[in-house]
């Protein structure tokens, strides 16, 4: 009797863990987008697809930017069927290659008159290098969207009020910007077991983080505000890149203790379209609240550092 009340109070204790802590805040506001235009990076597949549904149900046109075309394509009908507007178009984007940011970016400026909403969703877990030499994880998540958000910002000002999200992680936490490294290998990191691979990942949503920070400042007296935020542990293919043990482990833990995409993309739409939130350009959000975050994130001479470092790689400077 006593073990049926003790793994009844577990079921339940679990059942409301995940309830309230693992589903997380809903964004509610019937906002519509009607006559906006929007991008989402990395939205053929989970929390980016996910939010590229939810724009287009407003009425906005959204531009799915993708690396793979035949994904791309396919992710369009999806979301097309999924949102009932024909007001989506693929763009292909592959953000490991500075040569196919400007071409993106070129298309994109010829074809469209306005941009309301960058999402920079995509995001890469894997070693390995990019077509320009960079370290994947930095040239995929940092300076791919570092470079693609320079080459749309005119447009973003000319269209505002506008944004940029910035998707980062709770991992940004426990990263660090080694500059020696990027410096003389154009990577975070060098190493290849998973505590290494997951320290460069880490190190990457450190990035993303600072860079929003040096945005926020750079962009005052405009009117394009901009965020970083953590989605919440996704049950999506982020991880696809891991080996199959590593899946198989995981599995039991991600079905029942993470996000899935619909939850995961709520904190996206809360930081691209909740009023009232323009004077918390620049902070980080998590469950659709803003948070504090570490000294590190927030560093004025980091961010100022790696921003003229990414100027200089993209040749912008």
């Amino acid at each position: 009797m006593y073990l049926l009340l003790v793994l009844g109070a577990g079921v339940i204790a679990a059942y409301v863990f995940r309830e309230i802590v693992v589903k997380g805040k809903k964004f509610t506001s019937t906002v519509k987008l009607h006559g906006k235009t929007a991008i989402v990076t990395g939205s053929n597949t989970g929390i980016g697809k996910e939010t590229a549904i939810d724009l287009a149900k407003r009425g906005a046109r959204v531009v799915l930017a993708c690396r793979s075309k035949q994904r791309g394509e396919a992710a369009l009908e999806d979301v097309k069927k999924a949102s009932g507007s024909n007001q989506v178009v693929f763009m292909q984007l592959d953000l490991g290659s500075l040569k196919s940011v400007r071409s993106f970016a070129e298309t994109f400026l010829k074809s469209e008159s306005r941009l309301d909403l960058l999402i920079n969703n995509a995001g890469i877990y894997m070693q390995g290098r990019t077509e320009d030499g960079f370290g994947m994880m930095f040239g995929v998540n940092h300076i791919g969207h570092f470079l693609l958000t320079n080459l749309l910002l005119e447009c973003l000002k000319a269209s505002g009020p506008s944004r940029v999200v910035n998707l980062s992680s709770v991992g940004h936490n426990f990263g660090n910007v080694d500059f020696d490294c990027l410096n003389k290998h154009k990577a975070l990191g060098l190493g290849t077991s998973f505590m290494q691979v997951l320290q460069v990942y880490s190190d990457s949503k450190l990035c993303n983080v600072l860079f929003n920070h040096e945005l926020a400042k750079r962009l005052q007296g405009t009117k394009v505000t901009c965020y970083s935020l953590h989605p919440g542990a996704i049950n999506s293919d982020l991880a696809r890149n891991m080996g199959s043990l590593t899946h198989l482990i995981l599995k039991p833990i991600t079905m029942f203790f993470f996000k899935n995409t619909v939850q995961g993309a709520q904190t996206t739409l809360h930081c691209a379209l909740q009023e009232g939130i323009e004077h918390l350009s620049g902070r980080y959000f998590s469950n659709c609240t803003v948070r504090e975050v570490y000294a590190k994130a927030k560093d004025d001479a980091a961010s100022k550092k790696l921003w003229e470092l990414s100027e200089r790689m993209c040749g912008l400077a």
